[in-house]
């Protein structure tokens, strides 16, 4: 972990204030580190300050760059990796920020999704994705098959960006990306939200069998 951060951002217009009884708890798995991905973490923080404006979902950012996973699992859980799963169980559903990398998605985020199992059982997941002359679909597709098989439901409804067709000064310029961006954003919370509410209820009312 990086400078002492707990790795936890709460979202703009959340932080310091408790999530209303209703919100839903949402952690934000940035996949990418700015030495190795294939575009800028604006990406991340973009669709952080879209969520941190709705009213109905409580949001932590959990960036792979300030968790030091081993690379081998060990006998016994390391105190990162405690620290990890604990958000990983925390969370009532999840948001995957990934870079497509060789027409998938990169190594470190694979290795961090096996570091929990139950954690991620009967709960949504959203994805959203990027490139340099792509969007990232070929890595939100490899994604899918991997969270199938850890008992998830992937919404259908993602946000691609192609950063060739993005304004290079953001955040700093205070632009936004399209509409239709911001539009699709918006699905995918939607259909998180409803899932993540449905699948909240389902798990209170009887033990996920997996």
């Amino acid at each position: 972990m990086r400078n002492g951060d707990s790795g936890i951002r709460e979202a703009p217009g959340l932080a310091g204030a408790p999530a209303a009884p209703a919100g839903l708890r949402i952690a934000c798995i940035l996949g990418g580190q700015a030495e190795t991905d294939c575009g800028p973490p604006a990406v991340a923080h973009w669709f952080d300050e879209l969520a941190g404006e709705r009213g109905d979902i409580a949001l932590r950012v959990l960036d792979l760059a300030d968790y030091d996973l081993p690379v081998r699992y060990p006998e016994h859980p390391t105190a990162q990796m405690s620290s990890f799963t604990a958000e990983l169980a925390w969370a009532e559903g999840f948001v995957v920020v990934t870079p497509e990398c060789n027409r998938s998605f990169p190594a470190q985020l694979k290795h961090a999704i096996d570091m929990g199992y139950d954690e991620w059982h009967a709960k949504p997941v959203g994805f959203v994705s990027y490139g340099f002359g792509c969007d990232g679909v070929r890595a939100v597709e490899h994604l899918r098959s991997v969270f199938t098989e850890l008992h998830t439901v992937t919404v259908r409804d993602s946000v691609g960006i192609d950063l060739r067709f993005t304004d290079e000064k953001f955040p700093a310029g205070g632009s936004l990306y399209s509409d239709g961006l911001v539009r699709a954003a918006g699905a995918l919370l939607d259909q998180l939200t409803w899932w993540g509410l449905a699948l909240r209820e389902a798990r209170a009312a009887r033990p996920y069998v997996a």
